[in-house]
């Protein structure tokens, strides 16, 4: 799956990155506390997160994590933009609640990591 697959099925907007859609996504985590992420995502190159704060930029760097989607129509702010810009990452905006937009991507496939 790519980042452009995941941003049809999501109906979603992009905020930075658009030049970095045909990346490969291979899992996905879900979580809206950044110390969760750290502690047990493994591999995953999406995040789906409410979180809209630049330490979502900093945790999906350290963990090479590709992709962050925003749900609950939460909107990326200038900081966030910026620093997913000057690292290569992308982020997608979506209407869904996590549990919708997980169940979507899961149903087309993507699967999540192991504890």
């Amino acid at each position: 799956m790519t980042v452009k697959d995941i941003l049809k099925a999501l109906d979603a907007t992009v905020s930075s990155g658009s030049e970095h859609l045909d990346q490969e996504i291979t899992s996905a985590f879900a979580s809206d506390m950044m110390s969760e992420v750290l502690a047990y995502s493994k591999g995953q190159s999406v995040l789906v997160t409410g979180l809209c704060n630049p330490q979502v930029i900093r945790t999906a760097e350290m963990l090479d994590i590709t992709c962050i989607v925003l749900i609950r129509g939460k909107e990326a702010n200038e900081e966030m933009i910026r620093l997913a810009e000057e690292r290569n990452l992308v982020i997608l905006e979506t209407k869904y609640i996590m549990f919708s937009a997980c169940g979507i991507l899961y149903g087309l496939g993507l699967e999540g990591g192991t504890t």
